[in-house]
C-alpha cells in the first residue's frame, strides 16, 4: 500500500512539475489583462447604455411636467365653465400621468444607483488593470534580462563556474613566472 501511495505522490508531483512549466507567467498574466480590459469595455458600454436611458427618463419626466400644466390649466377651464363631464376626463388623465411620474421617478432612482455602481466597478476595475500592466511590464522585463543570461548552447542555467583550489595555484604560478621574466 505504501509504494501505491509513493508512486501516486510522484506522478501527482511530476504532473505538478510540468504544469508549471507549461504555465508561463506572463502569460497567464496578459491573458488577465485582455480580460480585464474586456471586461472594462464591456462595463464602458453598459454605462453608455444606461446614461442613454437616464437621459431619455429625463426627457420624459420633462414632458410630464409640461403635460401636467397644461392638464391643470385645461381642468380650471372645465370647473369655470361647468363642464364637468369634460373635468373627469381630464382627472383621469392627470391621475395617470401623476401614476407615470411616480414609476419614471423610481426608474430614474434605480438608473442612478445602477450608474454609480458600475463608475464605482469601472474606477476599481482600471485602477486594478493599471497595477496588472505594471505588473506585466516588471515580469516582462524580468524575462527579457533573464534570457540575455541564456548561453548559447540554448540552456538557461548558468555555467559551472566554481573555481578549484588547484586551478588558482597553477594560475598563480604562470603569473609568478610571467612577471618574473619581464
Amino acid at each position: 500500500m505504501a509504494l501505491i501511495t509513493r508512486v501516486t505522490r510522484l506522478f501527482r508531483s511530476d504532473l505538478h512539475a510540468v504544469l508549471d512549466i507549461i504555465e508561463d507567467p506572463l502569460v497567464l498574466l496578459k491573458q488577465a489583462v485582455r480580460e480585464m480590459e474586456a471586461s472594462i469595455d464591456s462595463d464602458e458600454q453598459q454605462v453608455k447604455l444606461l446614461n442613454h436611458e437616464h437621459r431619455q427618463v429625463l426627457s420624459r419626466q420633462a414632458d410630464l411636467d409640461q403635460f401636467f400644466k397644461q392638464l391643470e390649466e385645461e381642468l380650471d377651464i372645465c370647473f369655470e365653465s361647468g363642464k364637468d363631464d369634460l373635468a373627469r376626463g381630464l382627472v383621469k388623465r392627470k391621475l395617470e400621468t401623476q401614476r407615470l411620474a411616480s414609476v419614471l421617478l423610481q426608474k430614474h432612482d434605480t438608473l442612478a444607483t445602477k450608474l454609480d455602481e458600475l463608475n464605482a466597478r469601472l474606477d476599481e476595475n482600471r485602477s486594478r488593470l493599471t497595477s496588472m500592466r505594471q505588473k506585466a511590464e516588471i515580469l516582462s522585463e524580468h524575462e527579457m534580462s533573464s534570457d540575455a543570461v541564456e548561453y548559447c548552447d540554448g540552456s538557461r542555467s548558468a555555467p559551472d563556474v566554481a573555481i578549484s583550489s588547484e586551478e588558482i595555484e597553477v594560475a598563480f604560478l604562470r603569473e609568478q613566472q610571467n612577471r618574473g621574466r619581464s
